[in-house]
């Protein structure tokens, strides 16, 4: 069978969505006519959408802030997790907390992340991880 003509196909009938939409039954649905409500995706998938969405974040960081590369892997870590969260323009707006981050003031930086309105928004484990790991450089 010629995978490449029936891919085309494919395309043509159920049409090339990046977003999720609803079908004509209603059913959430995403690509080439992946129904999410009835088959979702694999743990395979799941893992490669992480894979892209964090090379999407470093690519975002790497652009918005080339310093964040100076800093250790652990608070480099820490940056990824709050990018993945809140994205790379989020982050941006965690102004005091980068600029201490920036001039190697951890416990600073650290403090100004509890203050912000995302601590109060974000799970107490998520929180209370990104700012002990911002303090300390450990996880």
């Amino acid at each position: 069978m010629d995978l490449d003509a029936l891919k085309a196909q494919l395309t043509r009938h159920e049409g090339l969505r990046l977003k999720p939409y609803r079908d004509t039954l209603g059913h959430l649905t995403i690509g080439v006519g992946r129904n999410l409500s009835e088959v979702g995706i694999s743990e395979a998938e799941a893992l490669a959408l992480l894979d892209a969405d964090i090379q999407t974040a470093i690519r975002g960081l790497d652009l918005r802030m080339p310093w964040w590369q100076t800093l250790d892997e652990v608070r480099r870590m820490a940056l990824v997790d709050l990018a993945f969260n809140v994205g790379v323009e989020g982050v941006m707006s965690f102004r005091r907390m980068l600029m201490a981050l920036r001039a190697h003031q951890y416990d600073i930086a650290a403090a100004e992340l509890l203050l912000s309105k995302w601590a109060n928004q974000v799970q107490p484990s998520r929180r209370d991880t990104l700012a002990h790991m911002i303090r300390t450089g450990e996880c």
